[in-house]
């Protein structure tokens, strides 16, 4: 019988905890989907503004629901050259504030109706046709999902009470010493670690303590192990990331950390007072009930309020008490993290996975990777005009040809991440933009080729000693100062996302394209009165045509931007 009972309490933990996650995961992704473009903006005023930055990275957290998905968001943020390490600190900040939404939607009274609460809204997901319809319905699924996972994790905990020999183990662990808030911590930073969800430890120890298996204290102390052991996802994902990605990861170790050692050596002052607080909203002190003595549903709303209101004060009052010394904290891992001798560049691949789990967010990355192609292709074209001027040395050439291969492979990169993005569940503006930017990946590829292939045609035209002199010199260099303003303009068009200059795009294009005929039109006169030599001539024509490819490629991201292509 003990073995069947062992076999059921395992069996429902194991499946409650599975559907809380996964709860837990639609809940995001919905709340995701129905946000859009507004998680997008939330990102783009992220500044030095301390205050700002808490603010941004709490409302983020709130809709991702995972402190672990917005923390390493942030490190991917920072490899890409996204966000600033001061900016990161700011908003690991306001992660932490955040993820304690969580806490108080378990504090909710409707875990009966869990439920009915996901069977009626899948019936929205599965057969509503208005998109934004299906994601709500997504999202209250989700809601659904946790509060039934949760049920299933209380009823599979509450034999345990009965348990003599979980019983004495527990004991074990009781936060009612020193020793004993440490031993809790450490268990609840290891289990943390292991599963790296803290918001599915927070279930657990909510099923547990609800349930009456752990005291009160016990799970506040978990919790606060729980808040050490969610830094691992982020310290993860930096392996292998810039210097500054490490250094943002680091910062939130050292927060979650120093935080926690600080609530230790308070604790049965800050625990007792929570405890008053809660005893004065609900009349019940957790830390003196026993479920043998109350309904359990009673219990379990107080040790659950309790347990939230010790999560959202602990990260709270560590926010207020670190701000002002978010500085101090950037210096430190800047300190323990030095600078590299090379020169670092951010790429995507390394978080791929884990930017999967927000859609909406990984296009602001990619998006900023898409910058780093148009603020190079721009760097090679002021390359290029030096060697055409003829003062370049070999080292400005190797420089483009590098580029041009730098950008090969970051095409390849956004590609195969926008790739895996669309693959999965997402909205249909995430699966637009995704497309759009694979686009603009391609375009920005290809103009950095003809840029080399320009250069290689000056390069052939020096190996046969066939200098390029004036006037062709001249009209060359006036096509490329025009072509070069004209990327620019456009990349500016795509940074900011702008519609309104395809009108001018188109313009400018066809009169750049009258002015390389012309070009090509006055050469071919001086070629008929044998001025210049027939092989001048091809090589001539060809880097014409160049140009014109070049200005047609950055037209087609102007069209793309606006949604014409």
């Amino acid at each position: 019988m003990a073995d069947v009972n062992t076999v059921k309490i395992i069996t429902d933990v194991i499946g409650g905890l599975g559907v809380f996650l996964l709860g837990m995961k639609n809940m995001s992704e919905g709340l995701q989907a129905v946000a859009g473009d507004r998680l997008r903006k939330i990102i783009s005023v992220a500044t030095n503004n301390r205050v700002m930055g808490v603010l941004m990275g709490m409302l983020v957290t709130m809709l991702v629901q995972s402190s672990s998905v917005t923390t390493v968001m942030v490190v991917g943020f920072v490899n890409s050259g996204i966000m600033t390490l001061l900016q990161a600190i700011g908003v690991i900040l306001g992660a932490n504030i955040g993820t304690t939404l969580t806490g108080w939607i378990l504090v909710l009274e409707i875990g009966k109706w869990g439920l009915p609460i996901l069977g009626i809204s899948a019936f929205f997901f599965l057969f509503s046709k208005n998109e934004r319809l299906r994601y709500v319905g997504m999202t209250v699924m989700g809601i659904g999902m946790v509060f039934f996972g949760l049920e299933l994790m209380k009823n599979g905990f509450k034999p345990l009470r009965s348990n003599e020999e979980f019983t004495a183990w527990v004991h074990a662990f009781e936060a009612t010493s020193y020793l004993g808030i440490i031993k809790c911590a450490s268990v609840g930073m290891i289990l943390t670690m292991i599963v790296q969800s803290s918001s599915a430890m927070l279930g657990i120890t909510i099923g547990l303590a609800s349930t009456g298996v752990i005291e009160f204290q016990t799970a506040a102390a978990l919790v606060m192990g729980e808040n050490i052991g969610t830094t691992i996802t982020a310290l993860l994902a930096s392996i292998g990331t810039t210097t500054n990605a490490k250094r943002a990861a680091l910062a939130h170790f050292f927060f979650n950390i120093i935080g926690t050692a600080w609530f230790i050596a308070l604790f049965p002052v800050a625990i007792g007072g929570l405890a008053r607080l809660v005893e004065w909203k609900t009349g019940f002190n957790p830390m003196l009930i026993h479920i043998d003595s109350m309904d359990d549903g009673e219990f379990g709303l107080v040790v659950t309020a309790g347990i939230a209101l010790t999560h959202s004060s602990f990260n709270v009052t560590n926010v207020l008490v670190f701000l002002p010394f978010t500085g101090l904290l950037a210096r430190l891992v800047t300190k323990l993290v030095p600078e590299k001798d090379a020169k670092e560049i951010g790429h995507l691949t390394y978080l791929d996975v884990r930017m999967l789990d927000t859609p909406s967010l990984g296009i602001v990355q990619s998006h900023g990777q898409l910058s780093f192609m148009a603020e190079s292709v721009e760097g090679m074209m002021d390359q290029l005009r030096s060697c055409l001027d003829g003062g370049a040395s070999p080292k400005t050439e190797g420089k483009i040809f590098r580029r041009e291969e730098i950008l090969d492979n970051v095409q390849k990169e956004i590609f195969l991440y926008l790739s895996h993005m669309v693959a999965g569940q997402v909205p249909q503006e995430v699966t637009t933009k995704a497309h759009m930017q694979m686009r603009i990946a391609d375009e920005y590829e290809s103009l950095s080729d003809y840029i080399a292939n320009v250069l290689k045609g000056a390069k052939k035209m020096e190996q046969n000693n066939l200098p390029l002199e004036d006037p062709a010199k001249a009209n060359l260099l006036a096509l490329h100062d025009r072509v070069a303003a004209y990327i620019a303009r456009i990349d500016e068009t795509m940074r900011n996302e702008s519609t309104c200059h395809l009108d001018w795009a188109a313009t400018e294009g066809a009169a750049i394209s009258d002015q390389m005929k012309e070009i090509r039109r006055k050469h071919l006169a001086r070629l008929q009165k044998e001025e210049v030599s027939p092989y001048f001539s091809l090589a001539y024509t060809d880097m014409l045509n160049f140009y014109r490819r070049m200005k047609d490629h950055a037209l087609n991201i102007a069209e793309v931007v606006a949604g014409e292509k």
